[in-house]
């Protein structure tokens, strides 16, 4: 090896060795600034007096239950493939302008009085432009959610058959067939021009709590 060489080598392992003592200076400085940091930091926090345990109490919100959304909507097409079509209600109707009907056991005033407007109607259903099955399915769950409401009167919009084959009231003849086979409901009327007139019926259910369920008509 030619001494230009040499000298070549001990110029590299000086200039290594002095990058190395430099990183380990540094290591070294920051070690200490930590070291530091920490002690400055037990000294502050000394006297410091750690804050009494609480004595109130850790109360766990309760979550809901989880709602069968699924299953309520099985459970409503079970209830409106029950309601048959077929009954004949013809005699069960008031023969009045306003076809309207009650259970037998209840007051004649109630009539009079639905139609009065005695009792605030708060929850209504409009049916129009439904399929058969698709009205029976939404009439349940609408009379389900309205007992589970607490809801006594309701409006159920079913039209006057305008739109139908021949402008015959289909719809409507056989929203009259279900809701006399409702056990919650107690009785319903046409509604006034004002809510709806021929096209509608206002109809009275069953108060939550009731300590009996009332009698459906018999089927024909």
């Amino acid at each position: 090896m030619r001494l230009h060489d040499l000298a070549g080598l001990r110029d590299a392992l000086k200039v290594f060795a002095r990058e190395r003592a430099q990183l380990e200076a540094k290591r070294r400085a920051e070690s200490l600034a930590k070291e530091v940091q920490a002690r400055l930091f037990r000294e502050a926090v000394q006297d410091v007096t750690p804050l009494p345990q609480s004595d109130r109490a850790e109360i766990q919100k309760v979550r809901p239950q989880p709602v069968a959304r699924q299953r309520e909507l099985d459970e409503a097409r079970a209830l409106a493939s029950s309601l048959s079509d077929d009954i004949d209600i013809e005699l069960l109707l008031q023969t009045d302008e306003s076809l309207s009907w009650k259970r037998d056991e209840l007051s004649h005033q109630i009539i009079p009085k639905l139609r009065r407007g005695h009792w605030s109607v708060k929850a209504h259903l409009d049916l129009h432009g439904m399929r058969v099955d698709e009205a029976r399915e939404a009439l349940v769950a609408f009379l389900s959610d309205a007992i589970k409401r607490e809801i006594r009167c309701v409006r159920i919009v079913h039209g006057k058959g305008l739109g139908s084959i021949n402008k015959e009231p289909i719809l409507k003849n056989k929203v009259l067939r279900w809701l006399v086979q409702r056990e919650e409901v107690l009785a319903f009327c046409q509604a006034r021009p004002n809510d709806g007139g021929s096209g509608a019926l206002i109809v009275l259910l069953i108060a939550a709590g009731h300590p009996r369920k009332a009698k459906s008509p018999p089927k024909t």
